[in-house]
């Protein structure tokens, strides 16, 4: 069966709901610490003395999610290797005789996924400085910004606090930057980093297993509502390996000895995916390719365009922020607000739903329940 990125997809949601819990608990704490006391006349003096047992709050937190996302992320790339190799092997079984279908068995999998978790674990370690940097650097600012308000003659401590708070409602705890140059806060970095990584290990385990059977080409699947980035590759024939760039070779018919057939290669798979194939969310797959044998496959009708499902991912955005904000809020008015946005653009996600056949996607508007 094709492997794709997308058949991960749900295991790396478990790993970035863990962050987003974190996430939720640290607005809490903060908005809790901050409002207890407000209108005291010795209130910045009270959360200055108090500031302290914020920061060993949020070590606390730190050092459950530590714990919790490494275990996570183990067992997402695990499952992500396993589900690529029982991919690879049910195509071999259909079509493998000899060898081929005596490599047509799962291998263990723990050095190559114990490598994949290592990285992740790496790429995703300076979220832990970033959480109590932020919190602490938050908690003083709305300090400052509340207490500085009233002098000036422009709102009520209690009004400034909310609007700070508010902003780190929003943005959460940010400050990540990828490769490319992209912010992202903290919740949203580690779900595409582990969506990367859990693809990368699924993809990976079905090109071994491939290699163990001796099957040196994929294709290309024909998504529907595909993103420019990897439209080029659609129907392409890949190397699974090798030098990049389109050839032509002739090779042995796969069923028939003696046959030779000429196969259009477009490239290779690492080539394909170094320009964008099988980028997180990516809709496309990858399978077995047999010379004068395998044809392409009809595309599956779009249910939508590729910009429509753009806007669904930022309407689910936007439900998210104001769920964040109903958190953050001082007082009852401001989480009714929120809540009221919040069901805003849940309407407009059912109205898009209701003009396309696109799926609601419940578990997207969804934040972690606070620990």
């Amino acid at each position: 069966m094709p492997v794709s990125p997308n058949m991960a997809e749900d295991l790396a949601a478990a790993v970035s709901r863990l962050y987003e819990q974190a996430e939720l608990t640290l607005i809490e704490r903060v908005t809790r610490a901050l409002a207890e006391g407000i209108d005291s006349p010795l209130w910045v003096e009270l959360k200055l003395a108090a500031l302290g047992n914020l920061r060993s709050a949020v070590e606390e937190i730190i050092a459950v999610l530590q714990v919790d996302a490494a275990g996570a992320m183990h067992q997402a790339l695990a499952e992500a290797y396993d589900r690529g190799q029982q991919a690879a092997i049910v195509e071999l079984g259909a079509v493998a005789t000899g060898p081929a279908l005596a490599a047509a068995v799962a291998l263990p999998s723990a050095p190559a996924v114990d490598r994949l978790a290592a990285a992740l674990v790496q790429e995703t370690g300076p979220v832990y400085l970033r959480i109590l940097r932020v919190a602490v650097d938050v908690y003083r600012s709305v300090i400052a910004e509340a207490s500085a308000a009233p002098l000036l003659g422009a709102v009520t401590r209690r009004q400034a606090a909310a609007r700070a708070l508010a902003k780190f409602a929003d943005k959460g705890v940010s400050g990540f930057v990828d490769r490319a140059g992209r912010a992202w806060n903290m919740t949203s970095y580690v779900e595409m980093a582990t969506r990367s990584a859990v693809g990368r290990a699924a993809v990976e385990a079905h090109t071994d297993r491939l290699a163990a059977a001796g099957i040196d080409l994929v294709v290309v699947s024909d998504a529907p509502e595909e993103c420019p980035r990897c439209k080029r590759w659609e129907g392409e024939i890949l190397a699974r390996e090798g030098a990049a760039g389109a050839r032509t070779v002739e090779m042995e018919h796969a069923t028939e000895d003696g046959r030779m057939v000429k196969v259009q290669v477009a490239g290779s798979l690492p080539e394909a995916r170094a320009n964008g194939l099988l980028h997180p969310n990516c809709r496309h797959s990858v399978s077995i390719y047999l010379p004068g044998l395998t044809r392409r496959r009809e595309p599956a009708p779009s249910r939508a365009t590729y910009e429509q499902t753009q806007k669904q991912r930022y309407l689910e955005r936007q439900v998210r922020v104001w769920k964040r904000r109903a958190a953050g809020a001082l007082d009852e008015g401001a989480r009714k607000a929120a809540n009221s946005s919040v069901r805003a653009y849940q309407g407009r996600i059912r109205e898009l739903v209701d003009e396309t056949d696109l799926p609601r996607k419940r578990h997207r508007e969804q934040l972690g329940v606070a620990r």
